[in-house]
């Protein structure tokens, strides 16, 4: 303020007649120059600029709109970030009712909320590019991207974006195990669309079944449904179709309403086998009430347009059911441009893109993964139990008392968090408690061998995540406050001590904390387990999950959306019609 001050005093000076103004770029820290061409001879001035520094704001570049990166968004800090979101759809599903779009319990338009809707919440300051990743390259910090709508409009489809921090989020696709077949003659239940492309089958296979002669065997295959696969996924779409057959179609169908059947393929020797036991037993009783075949202990071989090829475990028998529809919902498996990153950095003979605790890529500083592309790969305590140990013994006299290990126990479980799981399954309350000798009895002082025994199965509760949306909104939550505090925790590290290096990381390591789940059965009747081993089943748990899916909706838009669908089905049913 001080140079235009000057500047302004100088034009206004009336001795001085034409003058020549040179003002070089403020923020490269030139000069500021002023020439006087009077003919009385003044001197010309030159006075040197203030620095301004400017900012430059670091890139983070987002890849997918699915439930990691969403809540990663919406509440990270972007003063501090200019924020790039890249992803094939413009619009985040709330995948958990995807079963309940396949038979029109709830409408596909009320689940979606589209990614500039939220993004907007923010003042605009994200921008969102439609179009898919093709290639990460991590060495020179670029992603390139290409867009999938239509190439006849004008403009390049293909472009690549700079990053400081990449963030990948990009989900999984459906796991197949290269069984032969399921590409060509399987549905899927992993996106808005696959949910869509159901609900017309479901039609197509009526449809066909009323048309006149057809013999009574080729109306039984048509309206044969079969699902592969017993875990939540599988379990709910057998259960909404079954009500959609029993409550709406037979009453538009009834010619053929005898000729209809469920069957639900399991290679493991129980469905829901994620679940609590008595869980997985109520869901097999209600599945047998209700009607639905239960083939636990089948593996499929292949699927070809009209059969389905299985083996059972027990006795290694061939067998084979005809269907007119099958689903495929047996887990997950990796992206193909996740594959392609992994070769890159050495990760190729991995099925699944692992971080470490701080949920960053390993071996490589500023790219992240979260949610279903990637899996967390906890450190072992057994590979740092020497230096945990020295770390605790202060005083070097090869042994720890009780008090020694209490300085450093706060530091370990943190983290390993293998430690208080371990502590859960043992059950006990207390970390010192791993110390006691085979009698129960309190030590005074245990030595590294002792040590190393005390803790040597700690490590086998170390667990894979599952591939759930309560995982990838929790490391979604974490991550951002990790960026948000990133300036503060360079210089006040609040993390747990580096037991091999000394001093302290920058962060805690990343937490899950399960918070439940459920599994609708039907009929109006669920069952959730729910934390502190409580398990619930029935009518009075289903309504518990329609509190908590509304509540849970990313927009009070879509909230008001879900529960008016909920409201049409139980005053008009669901709607038949192929659209």
């Amino acid at each position: 303020m001080k140079i235009f001050s000057y500047f302004n005093k100088i034009l206004n000076d009336p001795t001085y007649s034409t003058k020549l103004l040179v003002i070089c770029s403020i923020s490269s820290g030139g000069l500021l120059a002023y020439a006087d061409s009077n003919t009385n001879g003044a001197k010309s001035i030159s006075v040197p600029c203030q620095n301004y520094e400017t900012t430059q704001k670091k890139k983070v570049v987002v890849l997918g709109t699915g439930w990691a990166s969403t809540s990663f968004l919406k509440d990270l800090d972007i003063s501090s970030y200019d924020v790039q979101v890249v992803s094939p759809r413009n619009y985040f599903a709330f995948t958990p009712l995807l079963p309940s779009v396949t038979c029109g319990t709830v409408e596909a338009r009320s689940i979606v909320e589209p990614v500039r809707n939220i993004i907007k919440k923010r003042n605009g300051e994200i921008k969102f590019w439609e179009a898919e990743c093709l290639k990460i390259d991590p060495d020179n910090k670029k992603v390139l991207c290409r867009s999938n709508i239509d190439e006849n409009l004008a403009g390049n489809n293909e472009f690549s974006l700079d990053f400081d921090y990449l963030v990948i989020a990009i989900g999984a696709q459906v796991n197949t195990f290269d069984t032969p077949g399921v590409l060509e003659h399987c549905l899927f239940l992993k996106e808005v669309e696959d949910a869509q492309r159901i609900r017309r089958s479901v039609i197509d296979c009526f449809e066909k079944a009323v048309l006149p002669e057809l013999t009574e065997e080729e109306r039984k295959t048509n309206l044969h449904f079969v699902i592969v696969g017993g875990g939540p996924t599988g379990v709910e779409f057998a259960a909404e179709l079954h009500d959609f057959i029993h409550e709406d179609l037979v009453k538009v169908y009834p010619s053929v309403k005898d000729l209809v059947s469920i069957t639900l393929i399991q290679s493991g020797d129980h469905i829901l086998n994620t679940f609590d036991e008595r869980i997985s037993s109520f869901a097999e009783q209600k599945f047998q009430r209700d009607g639905i075949e239960v083939l636990t202990g089948h593996r499929v071989m292949s699927v070809s347009q009209r059969m389905i090829n299985m083996k059972t475990k027990s006795k290694g028998e061939d067998v084979s059911i005809p269907h007119g529809m099958v689903v495929w919902s047996t887990g997950v498996g990796t992206r193909p441009v996740v594959k392609d990153f992994m070769e890159q950095i050495g990760q190729g003979n991995r099925r699944v893109l692992a971080t470490d605790e701080w949920l960053k890529v390993k071996g490589l500083e500023d790219i992240y993964a979260l949610g279903d592309c990637a899996t967390v790969d906890q450190k072992k305590i057994m590979e740092d139990i020497s230096a945990i140990f020295k770390a605790a013994d202060k005083d070097n006299s090869g042994t720890l008392t009780i008090e020694e290990f209490i300085d450093v126990v706060e530091d370990v479980v943190i983290r390993y968090p293998q430690v208080e799981l371990h502590l859960k399954s043992k059950h006990l309350f207390e970390v010192t408690d791993l110390l006691k000798d085979v009698d129960g009895s309190d030590r005074e002082e245990i030595d590294i061998e002792g040590f190393k025994l005390a803790l040597s199965h700690v490590d086998k509760q170390t667990k894979s995540l599952p591939a759930t949306a309560q995982v990838a909104v929790q490391q979604g939550v974490y991550l951002s406050s990790c960026f948000n505090k990133r300036e503060k925790c360079k210089s006040e590290p609040e993390g747990p001590r580096k037991f091999r290096s000394g001093g302290r990381h920058d962060f805690r390591p990343f937490r899950y904390r399960h918070l439940g789940q459920f599994a609708p059965l039907g009929g109006e009747q669920a069952a959730a387990e729910l934390p502190g081993d409580w398990v619930s089943m029935g009518r009075s748990t289903q309504w518990l999950w329609y509190s908590i899916y509304a509540s849970k909706q990313v927009s009070w838009r879509t909230r008001f959306l879900v529960i008016g669908d909920w409201g049409r089905r139980f005053i008009f049913g669901r709607d038949s019609s192929r659209i």
